[in-house]
């Protein structure tokens, strides 16, 4: 009784250790076992250098303070960051990648380069 293949269930012929009937059946197999985790992953990725060009964009000179409704309004998300970075004296720094965030009690938010922290 011959092995059958993991992904069309055709028999298998060749070497004893042989999952797939050929490369088609083996690449689908992985891309519908893989692809869901790989867009996930994606998508964060994407949010994160969108997050990054913004804060880029908006501190050209290394410190600047913006409205958090300017970030919104530019398609930040601030579900995603890098890092959490606490200063000594208690401020809270969002990281993403080179530049961090901190948001004040008054709407506003302090962008600097993270190696201004």
């Amino acid at each position: 009784m011959p092995k059958l293949c993991l992904y069309c269930g055709e028999p298998i012929y060749g070497r004893s250790d042989k999952k797939f009937c050929n490369d088609n059946c083996r690449n689908n197999y992985n891309y519908n076992a893989n692809h869901e985790q790989v867009n996930v992953v994606r998508n964060i990725n994407n949010a994160l250098g969108r997050n990054r060009r913004i804060l880029k964009e908006l501190n050209p000179e290394g410190k600047v303070v913006v409205t958090k409704q300017m970030l919104y309004d530019k398609g930040f998300n601030f579900k995603y960051f890098t890092n959490i970075y606490q200063t000594k004296s208690g401020n809270t720094y969002y990281v993403v990648y080179d530049q961090a965030y901190s948001l004040t009690a008054d709407n506003k938010v302090v962008v600097v380069e993270n190696a201004n922290l």
